[in-house]
This record gives C-alpha cells, structure tokens and sequence, in this order.
C-alpha cells in the first residue's frame, strides 16, 4: 500500500474524530414551563425533548449529538427577550419557542440581529408579517386558520352572526382580526366580542352577553384554561348554540379541564393526536410512554419542528444557521422521505407552513376527527 492510499485512509478514519470534536449541536428553548403557559410550553418543550432523544439515537444531525436546553420564559414576554440573548450568547444554533405570540414578538428580535433561526409556536399574524427571514412557524398563522374556521360556520352551522369572546392579548387580538375579516369574506356578521383577560376566572358575565346576543352559534378564542372555565360556564348557563373554536378549544388539557361541558364543542386545528394515519398514532403512543399523559397539539409541534431542523440542516450539509434560515424559505417536505415530520409540510417566504388540518369534535370526552381539510395551497 502506497503512502497516498495510506494518507486517504488515515484523513478518512480522522474525518468523524474531527466531527466529534467540533461538539454537539446546541439547541434552545424558550418555553413557558410556569405562569399562564405551562400547559401551552410544556407540551411544545417535551415534543422538542421526544424528538431529541430519537434523533440522538439515531445518531444525531449530520454526525453530531443534539443538546437540548429549555429556559423558562415565565409566560413573560421580557423575560422571553432576556433569555433569547442567553441562548445566542451560548451558541445555539436553532432557537425552539417560545409559543405564546407575546413573547416571540418581543424576543425574535433578538434571534433576527444574531441571524439564528426561530421557530415558534405563536399564531398571531403579525409574527411572520415584519419581514424578519429568521422567524418560521411550527403552527398555522391566523390569517390561514381563520377562513377555515369561518366557512365552517357558514357551510355546515349554517350562521348568520356570531359572538366572540376572546382574550386581551397578542395572541387574541391578532385572532380577532383574522376572524373579523374571514367572516365578513363570508358574509357573516359579528353579532357581539366579549373581551376576556389572560388567566381569568369568572366567565359568568361575559357568557350571559353572549347569551343576551342572541347569535347563532360563539367563537370562543382565548388559552387552554380559560377555554375550559368558559365552555364549564356556558353549560352552567344553558347555553346551547353551536360552539366553534381554533386550535385550543378542543385541545386535551382543554377536554380534562372542562370536563363534560366540552362535549360537542367544535373546532380547526392544524395538529391533533388524534388525527387518522399511523405516524401520527406512533408519536402519541410514544409520546404517552415518555410523559405519562396525552399530547395535546403544543406537543406535535415542538417534536415536528424538531424534525424539520434535521431535515433542513442535512438538505443543506452543514450546520449554518444563516444558509438553514435560507433554504427553510420555500421548502417542501414529504414525511415519507422524513417521518418524523409526520404530515408533508411546505413553508413560504414569509416561514408560515402549509399542510393538511383537522376540524374536530369533543364527543364524549374525547377529540374526534370529523373532517380533513387540505393545505391552502391545493385550493
């Protein structure tokens, strides 16, 4: 053997030493673990956390181990803005949240001047509208959601006027809009919008406006506990027109919190556990052996976005967070090449995705799938 071919094996054997020495790829969570979006957060981060551990196994990204760190936002938006510079000052190379659009309004400024991408689970439209190319979402933004939700209400309940209540915040107000303009594209009238607060408790005046209204059916829009404590109201009032919601409405924590009441609220939702096919299945069985209880869509979003990073970094062929952030912008991906993905998915310049949605229905205490919606795209 020549000392060429000896050279050739020797830079070969070197290449994975070489690899393994730059070091594991670190990733951040910016994730609410406590305050109002414990449930919201700690779904996403333990998706993200599945997705880790079997990415891991399999060897990681493009030869190198995944680190994960997640970092408690508080449900604080400036906190969420403290901790996006900790995570770029320690290298991360993907920043994972936070979810509620509050928070990533605030703190994405941060990832865009260190040019690292971002993805979030917040729907608020406004998040990907400010041209920042780092930003991508893990969710449908509202402006996509809504129009769904509304020709629901026009094709199948058959509505005239609606009421809405909804929460004062980012992510309420930039559903509100969406839901505005959706149904009037629809020449639905909004009869009445009952404003509710973050974490509120008492939902008795706000259901008796509602009833007081008279419209034919309620968009509710607000976080996962106060859905819950405003569907237990509305059955302790009697109401009983059709209740559609987005997303939170039919959600698991939503279904165990409000006990009975949830039953035949209706709602769209981008990701559900509970949607037909097997990956989808596989990853809530895993999921359920992993935490001990059922994912609810925060979770599918946290493990999917997850694997979107790999999939990206290996199309690119290395671990660039400026060439990622370019290649996301109009990717397509079938989850048949990557399964953990678990439904195609495609994203726009703007990082909004695209993909097949759900609208379900809470029938005896359980989330069931009453139809499949296509992508946007396809219409």
């Amino acid at each position: 053997m020549n000392v060429r071919t000896w050279l050739a094996l020797g830079l070969f054997a070197a290449a994975p030493v070489a690899l393994a020495q730059q070091g594991p790829v670190q990733i951040f969570g910016l994730v609410e673990l406590s305050g109002t979006g414990t449930t919201s957060g700690t779904n996403f981060d333990n998706g993200v956390k599945l997705a880790v551990k079997e990415i891991n196994a399999g060897g990681g990204i493009l030869g190198r181990k995944i680190e994960y760190t997640s970092l408690d936002t508080q449900s604080q938006p400036q906190v969420a803005k403290a901790l996006a510079q900790k995570a770029i000052d320690q290298g991360s190379y993907v920043v994972m949240g936070p979810v509620f659009s509050g928070s990533i309004l605030v703190s994405m400024a941060e990832t865009k001047r260190a040019e690292v991408p971002n993805f979030t689970g917040g729907e608020a439209a406004a998040i990907t509208q400010q041209g920042n190319p780092y930003i991508f979402r893990t969710s449908f933004t509202q402006s996509t959601a809504m129009p769904k939700v509304a020709r629901y209400l026009k094709d199948t309940v058959k509505a005239k006027n609606v009421a809405i209540i909804w929460v004062n915040n980012d992510f309420g107000k930039g559903g509100l809009d969406s839901m505005r303009k959706a149904l009037d594209a629809q020449g639905i009238k909004v009869a009445l919008d009952v404003s509710t607060e973050p974490g509120q408790l008492d939902f008795s005046g706000a259901v008796l406006k509602v009833k007081q209204s008279n419209a034919d059916a309620l968009f509710v829009y607000t976080n996962e506990e106060e859905s819950a404590r405003a569907l237990r109201e509305l059955r302790k009032q009697g109401y009983d027109k059709p209740i559609v919601g987005e997303t939170t409405l039919t959600s698991q924590k939503v279904i165990e919190l409000a006990g009975d009441a949830a039953n035949g609220a209706v709602a769209h939702v981008g990701l559900t556990a509970d949607a037909p096919g097997p990956r989808i299945r596989d990853f809530a069985a895993k999921f359920q052996k992993e935490y001990n209880y059922k994912p609810d869509h925060n979770g599918l979003k946290g493990y999917t976005a997850m694997y979107v990073v790999k999939a990206v970094s290996e199309k690119v062929g290395k671990l660039d967070p400026k060439a990622f952030a370019n290649a996301m912008h109009g990717v397509a991906l079938s989850a048949k090449e990557h399964p953990g993905i678990l439904m195609d998915v495609s994203f726009d310049k703007n990082g909004d995705l695209d993909r097949e949605s759900f609208m379900t229905k809470v029938v005896n205490g359980k989330q069931e799938v009453i139809a499949t919606l296509p992508p946007a795209s396809a219409k």
